[in-house]
């Protein structure tokens, strides 16, 4: 059985093919710049990797232009109909969705509710959804959250020291990200260190634009340093990371609105912010 496993951005489209008989990746790579005038389309078949100059005005044509390189010439698909299930990573999935889950209505209605806690990406994962559900009707759409690995967190590592009722009627509270990305780390560490997973306590790293760590307890998220939102934690690429709550409230007496500081801590800050020259 073939999947395709997709991950959508506000401005990019990035996916792998695989057959899971034999789980060997088949294929994958990366339309960059989706929405402006010249996007970019890198990808590979095999050990073959092409990259050319394409129109993806849209999410949706992004996708379409996918589809289209994996069934030409050349592409690892015959038609369609072998695709049986599209894999979707979805940023924010909240206190309910905490496994991997088949698409319905109501799952793109809690993964819009949960676009106030994570406001880049949740929209961007919810467009590629819809977009991919519109161009693959016949596929099982399945979708599986950065935050389910940390779902188990215990209270006190999740709630925060705010009146409490902020999480019981807000859901004001620590949720963890890069779940997948931790999850994979561990298992790799117990197959190198040929040790069973429940016999290990590790501290595992996603470094990269966004970046996080996270302890792990036999096989369980116990503590991690993103929050509430992708914000919160270390510094990373145009995040802030960690800074006192103050800023935010000192930075709108100032008169900032709350998109130009939603703006300014996580996308021009971090790195890019402490270097003043990338991220």
């Amino acid at each position: 059985m073939k999947i395709l496993v997709i991950n959508v951005g506000s401005t990019s489209v990035k996916y792998n093919l695989y057959e899971m008989d034999t789980e060997e990746p088949l294929a994958g790579g990366t339309v960059e710049r989706v929405g402006s005038p010249k996007a970019r389309h890198k990808w590979r078949v095999g050990l073959t990797a092409s990259e050319a100059d394409a129109a993806a005005p849209t999410l949706r044509a992004g996708l379409e232009l996918v589809l289209s390189q994996l069934t030409g010439p050349g592409g690892a698909l015959k038609d369609l109909t072998e695709l049986r299930a599209v894999g979707h990573r979805v940023v924010h999935g909240g206190e309910t969705l905490v496994q991997p889950i088949v698409i319905d209505a109501k799952v793109k209605e809690t993964i819009s509710a949960c676009a106030q806690f994570a406001p880049i990406h949740n929209p961007a994962n919810l467009a590629g959804i819809e977009a991919a559900q519109a161009v693959l009707p016949n596929a099982t759409h399945v979708a599986v959250f950065d935050t389910a690995f940390h779902s188990e967190l215990p209270p006190h590592a999740y709630v925060y020291a705010v009146p409490y009722e902020l999480y019981l009627e807000r859901g004001l509270r620590r949720y963890g990200f890069h779940g997948p990305s931790h999850q994979f780390m561990a298992a790799s560490a117990s197959e190198f260190l040929k040790t069973d997973l429940s016999r290990l306590k590790l501290i595992t790293c996603h470094l990269g634009g966004g970046a996080s760590i996270c302890a792990i307890d036999g096989g369980r998220s116990v503590e991690t340093s993103m929050g509430m939102t992708p914000l919160e934690g270390l510094v990373m690429g145009t995040r802030s990371g960690d800074v006192d709550p103050a800023l935010a409230i000192v930075l709108g007496r100032q008169g900032m609105t709350a998109d130009q500081i939603d703006e300014g801590l996580n996308r021009k800050s971090g790195l890019l912010g402490l270097s003043g020259v990338s991220a």
